[in-house]
């Protein structure tokens, strides 16, 4: 453990707060704290859109899954962008239709209030339980740079970030991201080139061994009919459709991303934003890849041994081989990861809090109260996200963990969505059974197919069941507007 390492991670950890603390004169409104007033340019959106769907899970996870795999994560990638061509032409212009808050706003406007708190209800237990594991994630770095498994190293983390995150509201959060995004992918960068210096050989030694071992394969085309295909996570089709299912419930319906969105100053710069981050996405994760299977060639030539948990493979390593000062650079970087990560979920659930529970119970409360009230909303997601953080250290593989936990909840919120904006016909009623049915559904079928079907599953079911509902049972529902 060097000074100078320890020094650069303080320093930025400071530097970080302070500078997201610079924020909070300008949190006057809701709309500010919630929105960032709506006056954050469209590539800064776009580059918080990037950190609000990576975190610790990604930079840890991602080289794990190369090491012991291939490329064919990449697959998923294809999928995102296929999503974001549907919340494109679907979601979009619906949100911008009058000034939301929330994504769930949406739902009460075409079906009622108790379709709104039903959904706003899965996605705070949706966000809880994923963003609990990558908090605990952050555990895995900690325990690499400080030599203890104590999760309590956890908690200078988070308290720093909930402490930018009060003050600033959503500018803060935007402009963090922006400054962590560019330091943990300038991070990876910088481990690419120093890696390949490391490996004997340089990198045609790694192209030749990576070759060898099939590393590098993108696409496995095999079929529905083949043996074990739905078991499979990362098939073309499980990867197009999978990831397109997956980015569209992500993107489209869930706060953390939705309210990235609805802060773009219009349609257009929030569509420029959506689609921009899908091509900082695909070099990320080739990235991140690309690292993995770097590592992969430096410990078969070298022989050592790899670490029992895989995912401290790449922060292990840096701490271990980078000279002293760029080390705790890189730690830094994967940390900023998580900060980023937490601090967008903590505004997105706190929002949902206020906007969808809280201010349609006493509407004519002055603004001021409930911008007090958000404030404390933040600090008690902060505690409850810790909370389950302790219990996430059981649960597997962590980046695939993530991704599973959200994709079980992702498909009955894309069915509902999906029914609301794509039919006239179904009810309140029909919404809150088909979404009911949707969950069940992926729930049982969790253990028979791989976590990249289960947001299609659900999604798919949620909006059957519900539009067979209205078949039965006439309700009357309000239309969105310009229907």
């Amino acid at each position: 453990m060097h000074v100078a390492d320890l020094a650069v991670i303080g320093a930025y950890l400071l530097f970080i707060t302070w500078f997201g603390a610079q924020f909070s004169e300008n949190q006057r409104t809701l709309k500010d704290y919630f929105l960032g007033g709506r006056g954050a340019p469209w590539w800064a959106i776009s580059l918080s859109i990037v950190s609000a769907e990576t975190s610790t899970l990604t930079v840890i996870g991602t080289p794990a899954i190369s090491f012991g795999g291939n490329f064919t994560f990449l697959q998923l990638i294809f999928g995102y962008l296929l999503g974001r061509i549907v919340i494109s032409l679907l979601f979009l212009p619906q949100y911008f239709r009058g000034e939301m808050f929330t994504a769930y706003e949406l739902m009460q406007r075409r079906f009622g209030a108790r379709v709104r708190k039903f959904a706003a209800g899965t996605f705070f237990l949706l966000r809880a339980l994923a963003e609990g594991l990558r908090v605990f994630a952050v555990s895995i770095v900690i325990s690499v740079v400080l030599g203890t498994g104590e999760l309590t190293s956890i908690f200078v983390i988070v308290a720093l970030t909930l402490f930018y995150t009060f003050e600033g509201g959503m500018t803060a959060v935007i402009w963090t991201d922006v400054v962590q995004m560019v330091l943990y992918v300038g991070g990876a960068v910088a481990s690419f080139f120093l890696i390949v210096h490391l490996v004997p050989g340089g990198w045609s030694h790694v192209v030749e061994v990576g070759q060898e071992h099939a590393k590098f394969q993108v696409f496995d085309f095999r079929g529905p009919f083949s043996p074990g295909f739905f078991m499979k996570s990362y098939t073309f089709w499980a990867g197009l459709l999978g990831g397109c299912f997956l980015t569209t419930a992500s993107h489209g319906t869930e706060q953390l991303l939705v309210q990235r969105l609805l802060s773009a100053r219009t349609q257009a710069e929030s569509r420029l934003a959506l689609f921009s981050s899908w091509v900082v996405i695909l070099f990320q994760f080739t990235l991140f890849l690309t690292i993995g299977v770097l590592l992969f060639v430096y410990y078969g030539d070298t022989g050592r041994s790899t670490p029992q948990v895989i995912e401290q493979i790449y922060p292990e390593f840096i701490w271990n081989n980078f000279p002293p000062g760029l080390a705790g650079l890189a730690i830094a970087a994967i940390l900023a990861a998580a900060m980023s990560n937490l601090s967008a979920a903590l505004n997105a659930l706190a929002s949902t809090t206020i906007m969808d529970f809280l201010r349609p119970q006493q509407p004519n409360k002055p603004e001021v109260f409930y911008l007090r009230l958000a404030r404390w909303a933040t600090v008690g997601w902060c505690v409850i996200l810790y909370g389950v953080a302790l219990l996430a250290r059981h649960w597997g593989r962590i980046l695939e963990s993530g991704l599973s936990i959200a994709s079980v909840l992702y498909g009955a919120l894309l069915g509902v969505f999906l029914l609301g904006v794509l039919t006239r016909r179904p009810g309140e009623w029909a919404a809150i059974v088909g979404m009911s049915a949707g969950f069940v559904t992926t729930l049982v079928m969790r253990s028979h197919v791989a976590y990249t079907w289960y947001v299609l599953i659900g999604s798919s079911v949620t909006f059957v069941v519900g539009y067979c509902f209205s078949l039965l049972v006439r309700e009357r529902t309000p239309v969105l507007a310009g229907r």
